[in-house]
């Protein structure tokens, strides 16, 4: 199997792009940049080249993905969502050295306009609400939602709310495939059938 590319988009020498990836129009993907197989790349989307995408990814239209950004495999990125790659830009100063490295964890999903400020993690599974503004580390299978975005529940790895409190000690059941989640200190944990 190969990858597509639209004719619009530009993919330069040295990029590595795994089978079954999709790339659409005027989406431009930097020759060290690393795309692993069955993603889609949507339209007029930027690849960095020290960025590593993994397979199974979704990126969906107008987002840019920067050097030093790691996304993981069963990633969704929604249109427009934004990563930032230096604390404090200035037009007429040189970071390139300061870029700090973000990683979004392996079925994590990041909502329509929401943005990732660089040096954070998002937890496996974590879900990052429409419009969001994420400035520290995200727990695996947080809800996040506002500006600046705060935790307001738990996500299963289907993409449904868990009944589970933010704190203390409790355990759920996902109807969809009967994995059994438990929270201990602020850490929730999936325990698949």
């Amino acid at each position: 199997m190969s990858s597509f590319c639209h004719p619009s988009a530009v993919v330069d020498d040295g990029a590595q792009i795994g089978d079954d990836t999709r790339i659409w129009h005027f989406t431009h993907v930097s020759a060290g940049s690393v795309i692993g197989e069955r993603c889609t790349i949507g339209q007029n989307v930027f690849v960095g080249n020290r960025a590593r995408i993994g397979s199974g990814v979704k990126v969906q239209n107008n987002v840019s993905i920067y050097d030093d950004i790691i996304i993981e495999d069963d990633v969704f990125c929604g249109p427009s969502a934004v990563f930032t790659n230096v604390i404090n830009p200035r037009a007429r100063i040189e970071r390139k050295s300061e870029y700090l490295q973000t990683r979004v964890c392996k079925g994590a999903t990041i909502g329509a306009n929401a943005t990732i400020i660089c040096g954070v993690t998002l937890g496996e599974f974590a879900f990052i609400g429409a419009g969001a503004v994420v400035t520290e580390d995200v727990p695996a299978f947080a809800l996040m939602v506002g500006v600046p975005a705060r935790q307001i529940g738990w996500m299963s790895a289907f993409g449904e709310r868990l009944s589970l409190p933010l704190n203390g000690t409790d355990e759920t059941v996902c109807p969809h495939d009967q994995s059994r989640y438990s929270l201990e200190r602020g850490v929730v944990t999936r325990h698949p059938r």
